[in-house]
């Protein structure tokens, strides 16, 4: 018996999926042959634990985990997308992302999927058990390179060559019943659906054998799936994932720990998951970050330190570094879980705009950043004249700034040009300018840093929004958006992910647990420096998103520098995300401490400075 499809009716008909086979679902678009794919996919990695390749072209990760999550609690898949789900189900949803970030189902979905692609990841994948293509598209479109019917044949034929060569059942979706296309993909099994109302007939057929059999299967579209006829509402046991199972896109092997797929949208705070379908979670207990309990998420970062304390026999030094190491897919887990119930489906592969690519692999692309490296020369030339008396600064530390700066307005979408430009606050993205603004107030920062540039400069929404600010505080004029290129936005996409980060390296700072905070040191810096364009996070792609939160660092490291002098200190310097130099009982200003929301004193020092004799 081969890999299990988890329609027992169908597994009877072809003996499961056979090791060298190539399978053909075909199908119109809605009668589910999707489903039939997703179906494998799921059963496999899920329930059997065995390693799947999921190509998906034309669908996102978030279609793909909405799929398998409505179809195995099951939950009812229109509630699921619009956010609508009970707690209960919302503790189920959240129970069940825990088990599918350590999967063994390695999703991609790149728009330059081919199947080249798909057969340079199968080496990379060891133990793979399943390939599932979903899906060849009939009608052609130019950004899909498995569309057309040219490019499906060749597909189908590449497909057929990789079942044979790899000794690997593959299985394809392909959205069409037209008879002649289907005969001319045909090339092993062929799985022909046709809907009626409730019911899907399919037909199974063999290359040179012709019809084999004729079933009927059950269309349980409420929870997106496909199903026996006589136990339509039968739901497998979400399983315990073995431990060394991990989820990343195949490009890389997987090394690291559990990545989850892009989430659904539903608003869940679960608690501690329990593993079986609607069984409920335990009430959450009292506090948390704004009394709520985050417990389940913070329980991920628990896990993951105590995991790498055993396996170092209790060496911090060897474990901390093994979870930095672990950082980056342990982090983008973490963030698909708390997605869980967002009121937004981001996009994760939009596609890169020239701008913001890099010009070479070292290098940067064309966005300006409010990098500081700012020093009052004014202060600084009456020093060294004798016309200002010497001073003390302290220079102050501000804490996990990124942190902070994921409180910030980003795109949900794509990013789409408007040439007539101008200022949307309930849209995100790049803003070009025709010139570089003005400043003149030698006592603070320029808020879109020291470069010096001529001609147009292009701007993210974090920098504009300070500029707006600015302009409202009579410092500057308003900036002059001349094109922009902008989705809708939300400040809430990442928040859930803050509040958690927040709590947890709250908790790890009163315990003086030093190992805990450099590890969640290490997820949130690494989740900005790798949502760009990096090669070790294949699992998201947004340099617009990188370039806004490191600039809403810059901005918050602004702010901070204008509420200083707004008091009365002196701004001395500015560098970076966290650096700022003073004058004056900053301590009036400034809550000291560790803290998101206070700052700590790293030094202090006279200027001018004594020379050495």
């Amino acid at each position: 018996m081969g890999l299990p499809t988890g329609i027992r009716t169908l597994d009877d008909a072809l003996g499961g999926l056979q090791p060298g086979r190539f399978y053909l679902v075909a199908a119109a678009p809605g009668a589910g042959s999707s489903l039939i794919a997703t179906a494998a996919a799921r059963t496999s990695a899920l329930d059997q634990h065995q390693p799947v390749l999921y190509a998906a072209s034309g669908l996102t990760r978030a279609d793909i985990a909405a799929r398998i999550v409505a179809a195995h609690l099951p939950v009812d898949y229109r509630r699921l997308r619009a956010g609508r789900l009970t707690p209960t189900e919302q503790d189920d949803t959240a129970a069940l992302h825990h088990h599918l970030a350590q999967a063994p189902l390695y999703i991609d979905d790149g728009t330059d999927l081919t199947t080249d692609a798909i057969a340079e990841s199968v080496p990379d994948l060891p133990g793979l058990a399943l390939v599932v293509v979903d899906r060849l598209q009939s009608t052609e479109d130019p950004r899909l390179p498995l569309s057309g019917l040219t490019q499906i044949t060749d597909a189908a034929q590449a497909l057929a060559h990789l079942a044979r060569t790899h000794e690997l059942p593959v299985l394809a979706a392909v959205d069409t019943d037209d008879p002649r296309l289907i005969a001319a993909l045909s090339l092993d099994i062929t799985i022909t659906l046709t809907r009626d109302a409730d019911q899907i007939h399919a037909t199974v057929a063999e290359r040179d054998l012709g019809p084999q059999a004729t079933l009927t299967l059950h269309a349980d579209l409420a929870h997106a799936r496909i199903t026996d006829p006589a136990t339509p509402y039968a739901s497998p046991t979400t399983p315990a994932p073995p431990p060394t199972a991990s989820l990343h896109t195949p490009a890389q092997p997987p090394q690291a720990p559990p990545q989850a797929p892009t989430s659904p949208p539903q608003e869940p705070t679960p608690t501690e998951p329990v593993p079986t379908g609607h069984t409920a979670a335990p009430p959450p207990p009292e506090g948390g970050y704004a009394n709520r309990d985050y417990s389940y998420f913070t329980g991920m970062i628990t896990r993951a330190v105590d995991e790498a304390l055993h396996d170092h026999d209790g060496d911090i030094a060897a474990a901390t570094e093994a979870l930095v190491k672990k950082a980056v897919p342990n982090t983008m887990a973490l963030f698909e879980a708390t997605r869980v119930g967002g009121n937004y489906e981001h996009t994760v592969y939009p596609e890169t705009l020239e701008f913001l690519r890099k010009k070479t692999k070292d290098g940067a692309d064309e966005i300006w950043e409010g990098r500081h490296n700012w020093t009052n020369t004014h202060l600084m030339d009456a020093l060294q004249n004798g016309t200002h008396p010497p001073i003390t600064v302290n220079a102050l530390d501000t804490n996990a700034s990124f942190l902070s700066a994921f409180k910030t307005h980003l795109p949900i979408g794509a990013l789409i040009h408007d040439p007539h430009g101008g200022f949307d606050p309930k849209r995100s993205g790049i803003y070009r300018l025709p010139t570089r603004p003005t400043w003149h107030h030698p006592h603070l920062p320029d808020p879109i840093g020291n470069r010096r540039e001529d001609g147009p400069v292009l701007l993210d929404d974090a920098t504009i929004r300070l500029l707006i600010r600015c302009a409202r505080l009579g410092l500057c004029e308003a900036p002059h958006i001349t094109e922009r290129w902008t989705s809708g936005a939300s400040e809430g996409l990442l928040e859930k992910f803050r509040r958690v980060l927040t709590e947890a390296r709250k908790k790890a700072i009163e315990a003086d647990d030093t190992m805990t905070v450099e590890y969640i040191k290490a997820m949130y810096s690494k989740f900005t420096s790798t949502i760009g364009e990096s090669s070790v996070n294949r699992d998201i792609r947004r340099p617009d998103w990188m370039h806004i939160i490191r600039s809403q660092a810059f901005a918050n490291l602004w702010y901070k520098s204008h509420r200083a002098h707004s008091n009365g200190l002196t701004v001395v310097r500015v560098r970076g995300t966290d650096e700022l130099h003073v004058a004056g009982d900053w301590r009036t200003v400034f809550t000291e401490g560790r803290l998101t929301t206070q700052m700590k004193q790293k030094d202090q020092y006279p200027l001018p400075r004594k020379s050495a004799r």
